[in-house]
């Protein structure tokens, strides 16, 4: 019986505690690795020094599109945001699901509000939970929705809530883990 692969984190904390930045070492320091690495990241979009919108992009590709934006007209809105489901799926699941079948680590930023508007989204996240393969997710500190009951509790110990005094140790801390149970070393 071979060694399990089942290693899930979930990093959760208010916003701006760092947590697309933890995704974004992880990501780096695995990479140079030469881990094979797909998902999806969520950044902001600032025009003068003012949030508008979020943009998703799929890791393994690096295509990226505009996920919500306070110009947007949609019937999906989280506060002054419109989503766009299309782009959140074309880009962020797609990247999820392919993660899925041929990636060595899924890294999902973020299971939150503006994504759980998306039934594939879910789909993609609970296909996740259920494979043996690692993952780090990024969680919203105030969600309240069953999938991200079900992230934390698979997450169990590893449901990391990141501050200013670890935020700067767990990437490094996650992506030595996840590189010990691929049997690969730090670059």
């Amino acid at each position: 019986m071979g060694t399990s692969l089942r290693i899930l984190y979930a990093l959760t904390g208010p916003p701006g505690c760092g947590k697309t930045t933890a995704i974004l070492k992880i990501n780096n320091i695995l990479k140079s690795s030469n881990v094979k690495i797909d998902g999806m990241y969520t950044e902001e979009i600032r025009i003068s020094g003012r949030r508008v919108g979020f943009r998703v992009t799929r890791i393994a590709t690096g295509e990226s599109g505009v996920m919500a934006h306070v110009d947007f007209k949609s019937s999906y809105r989280i506060g002054k945001y419109f989503i766009d489901i299309k782009t959140l799926e074309t880009i962020g699941v797609a990247g999820i699901l392919n993660g899925l079948d041929s990636a060595e680590v899924v890294i999902i930023d973020e299971v939150g509000p503006m994504e759980l508007y998306s039934n594939s989204f879910i789909n993609a996240v609970r296909r996740l939970l259920s494979r043996d393969i690692p993952a780090i997710l990024t969680v919203h500190y105030r969600a309240s929705h069953p999938i991200v009951y079900d992230v934390k509790k698979t997450a169990g110990d590893r449901l990391i809530t990141l501050n200013e005094s670890n935020r700067d140790r767990i990437p490094y801390d996650v992506s030595r883990e996840i590189l010990e149970t691929l049997g690969k070393s730090a670059s």
